[in-house]
Parts: C-alpha cells; structure tokens; sequence
C-alpha cells in the first residue's frame, strides 16, 4: 500500500496546494448543503444507485458523504487521511457498488467544485492555481478508492490461480499414476501371454500340430500388441505425444488373431468375409493416419 508522502509526491501536491484547499473551506461549507442536494438527486436518478441508498441508511450516508466532502478542505492530508479514504473505498466494495459508479459520481463532484470556484473567482490566476489544486486532490481521491477494486480483483485471481495451479497439479499426477498403472497391468498381461504361449507350443509336441501353431501364432500377435501398447505408455509417461496409430495397429492385430481363430474353428464362410473386409477397412484407416501424420509437420 502506497504512503500518502508517496502519493502527494507522485501527484505532485505541494503544501501550496494544501493551503489553497484550506482557503476554500468557508465557500465549501457555505454550499455543503447545497452539494448534498444535487449530489443525491444525482444518485437518484441511477436506479442502481437507488437500491443501495435505502430509507435505513439515507440520512447516515448523506451525513457521511458531506464530512467527506468537508474534508477535502481540511488542509491536513497525512496517513490518517489516506486511511479514511481507504476504508470508503473498503465499504464500496463491500456493498458491491461497482468502480465505474465511483469514477461517475467522482465527475459530478469535479463539475461541481470547478463551476463553484468559476463562480466565486474573477481572476483567472486565481481559478487556475485553485482548480488545480481541486483536480489534484479529487484525482488523489479516486486513486486510493479504486485501490480498494484493484486490491480486491488481486485477491480473487490470486486464489483463482493457487486453487487452478492445485487442480493442474493433482490431476497432473493422478493421471501419471494411472498410465505408470496401466503399463505395469499390460507387463502382467504379456507374463500370461507368454505363459499362453508356452502351453500352445506344448499342443505341438502332444501332436496337435494345427491348433498348437495357430494358438501360439494368435499368442505372438496378442503379445506384439502388449509390447506395443506398453512401449506408447511408457513414451507417454516420459512426455511422448499420443500415437493413434498404436491403438489402430492393435485393433488390426485383433482381428488377425480372430481370423485364424475362426479358420481353426471352421466358422461359416459369411462370418470369414465379415472379418476380412473390416480388416481391409481397419488397414485403409491405418494408411489415411498414418499419411496424415507424415504431412501434419510439413504444414
């Protein structure tokens, strides 16, 4: 938070401008009454202003927004000014008025104040130096309220971005541990496919030469896709891209196998057909993919 020394020093307020605000505090007090009025016919005439200047707290926010008003002709703009201001600024945000009704208003209250000294000053210099001073300390004003926005709007990104960076990270690591699972379950499977593999091999030595080469053939293939399978997750896990190709080579693996499970079985010759024409299909798919990855960096 910025030091009112700080802020008078960015805007440049010097004890002169102090002064001439102080000298304007008889003309103020004389038109408060006057600037009460035709600021809240002002904010009567927003109705969403009007819902927040209920019959309750009227009068006690008129009262408080003439002390405001007072003070800015006080000559005293210490800390403990910049603390007032802030806990106004802190009670806008409280009640959920929005920042641009503050800079709205804030004109209002410039317009006022200029054409006030416009009217009591016929030197020129003398309006200068005095509207100067009144646009300094008004500007100053608008400063440390809006701070109250800006502090507030900091505050919501920066728990947005802690519970986001949270989720990412957590989400980050439960997916890596379901792929460091998913490749331990397919190490387990290939075990129990060269396990399968072994016992058809054993079929052949029992002389049931067919059904033990194409059951240990179907085997090769299955164990093929684990290691294929198993080699894409563990890229995966190092940060590799994912490879649809893989899934669509299984799949047509898949239906090898099926097809010399079905030749060993006899199927009927539609259920052969069937198979074969998807395998044709799965292997034009396979080509389109594969082309469109080769041409994919190029672009």
């Amino acid at each position: 938070m910025i030091t009112m020394q700080e802020l008078r020093e960015h805007y440049r307020f010097t004890d002169e401008d102090a002064s001439l605000l102080q000298s304007l505090q008889p003309l103020a007090g004389q038109n408060q009454e006057r600037f009460e009025q035709e600021f809240y016919d002002y904010l009567y005439g927003i109705p969403e202003m009007v819902a927040l200047l209920n019959s309750s707290n009227r009068q006690r926010l008129r009262e408080m927004h003439g002390r405001w008003f007072m003070s800015l002709f006080s000559g005293s703009y210490d800390n403990h000014y910049l603390n007032h201001l802030t806990r106004i600024g802190h009670a806008h945000v409280r009640v959920g008025l929005n920042v641009h009704y503050v800079n709205a208003a804030m004109n209002q209250i410039r317009h006022f104040l200029l054409n006030l000294i416009d009217n009591n000053y016929s030197d020129r210099e003398q309006r200068r130096i005095l509207r100067e001073a009144v646009e300094k300390i008004l500007d100053m004003n608008l400063d440390i309220m809006s701070y109250s926005y800006r502090a507030e709007e900091l505050k919501k990104v920066f728990v947005s971005r802690k519970i986001e960076s949270f989720l990412i990270k957590a989400t980050e690591r439960f997916t890596y541990g379901l792929n460091l699972a998913l490749v331990l379950a397919l190490a387990g499977v290939s075990i129990s496919v060269v396990c399968l593999f072994v016992w058809d091999i054993a079929h052949i030595f029992r002389g049931d030469m067919e059904k033990g080469i194409l059951s240990a053939l179907g085997e090769l293939l299955i164990l093929w896709m684990m290691i294929e399978l198993m080699d894409n997750e563990i890229k995966n896990l190092k940060g590799g891209k994912f490879n649809i190709l893989v899934f669509i080579g299984v799949i047509i693996v898949a239906m090898i196998r099926e097809i010399l499970i079905t030749t060993l079985r006899h199927d009927a010759m539609q259920t052969q057909v069937f198979l074969a024409l998807t395998l044709l299909i799965l292997g034009i798919v396979y080509f389109l993919v594969s082309k469109a990855q080769q041409i994919q960096p190029k672009v």
